[in-house]
């Protein structure tokens, strides 16, 4: 399968996989642990055993796949199947954190793939990780991916604020990789970063996207989008349910949607239709829910 746009060669969106996360790796002869969980919960490992040749064996991952309740199940399944093809390598092994819109109209699409990359280096196993923005047209049933752009959060700050270093070290507020490298680039705002130390004083956010990986503008118009301003994150789960989930209670999604109001958000996107001038919903938010902020 050939791709344009920002990546069109393999070995660039690998090496861009390995940079995002300043890479974890651990060494073979490790205390072992236990294997890392499905993408529905998303503490890293710390260590992997050695297998009996000495080298450390790369984590099970399990397989992404879309739920009953998608808009449009296909469209996410495509972009997925690109993203891993273009991440895996041997040795190696793509675990898709989630898949969610970055934005869906009648014949294109952005799937918004956040994932991790387990490789094997010198004996270790390192953890790199990317966001790609996967753009997609339809023709009739079928999808057809047009291009693929990872995510470039730019390098880590030499300082940081406390609220950054806050976010970075919550048990309660889970990063994919591209959005650790975000708020450690210092590009997110204070005011966003203090919205989600709030909200996970109540909850277990698990963030899918921040800055890096999402489209610059709106989908579909020529409006800057709050992401890339840094201004803005989305949440795929709360307290270990993801947002798209029919099983997710729908008062667990209003009530979250109400108190990132409460928290500064002036624009509130999710599946869950609600009064007031902040919040909104449509297709593209049936699977996350939105929190922009001015600043």
């Amino acid at each position: 399968m050939g791709f344009s746009g920002v990546v069109g060669r393999r070995g660039l969106l690998i090496a861009g996989a390995g940079l995002l996360v300043g890479c974890s790796s651990s060494k073979a002869g490790a205390p072992p642990t236990s294997p890392p969980p499905p993408a529905s919960s998303t503490p890293l490992p710390s260590t992997t055993p050695p297998s009996s040749s000495g080298t450390p064996p790369l984590p099970s991952v399990r397989a992404w796949v879309p739920g009953p309740s998608e808009v449009a199940p296909e469209a996410k399944r495509v972009a997925v199947a690109a993203v891993v093809e273009e991440l895996q390598r041997d040795p190696a092994v793509v675990e898709v954190i989630d898949a969610q819109y970055g934005g869906i109209l009648s014949s294109t699409a952005s799937v918004l793939v956040p994932c991790r990359v387990y490789s094997i280096t010198d004996g270790r196993v390192v953890t790199g990780g990317t966001t790609v923005d996967v753009r997609l047209t339809r023709s009739g049933d079928n999808w057809r991916v047009t291009s693929l752009h990872p995510a470039k959060p730019g390098p880590a700050a030499a300082n940081l604020s406390a609220v950054a270093r806050q976010v970075l070290a919550s048990k309660q507020i889970l990063l994919p990789p591209a959005s650790i490298a975000d708020v450690r680039s210092g590009q997110v705002h204070d005011t966003v970063l203090t919205a989600m130390l709030e909200l996970a004083k109540t909850y277990r956010i698990g963030v899918s996207v921040i800055r890096s990986g999402h489209p610059i503008n709106v989908f579909g118009t020529d409006r800057p989008s709050d992401h890339p301003r840094g201004r803005a994150f989305d949440t795929w789960q709360i307290n270990g349910h993801a947002v798209v989930s029919p099983t997710t209670s729908r008062s667990l999604i209003s009530t979250y949607m109400k108190a990132s109001e409460r928290v500064g958000s002036y624009n509130v996107g999710g599946p869950v239709v609600l009064s007031g001038a902040a919040f909104f919903s449509d297709q593209t938010h049936h699977d996350h829910i939105h929190a922009g902020f001015r600043v």
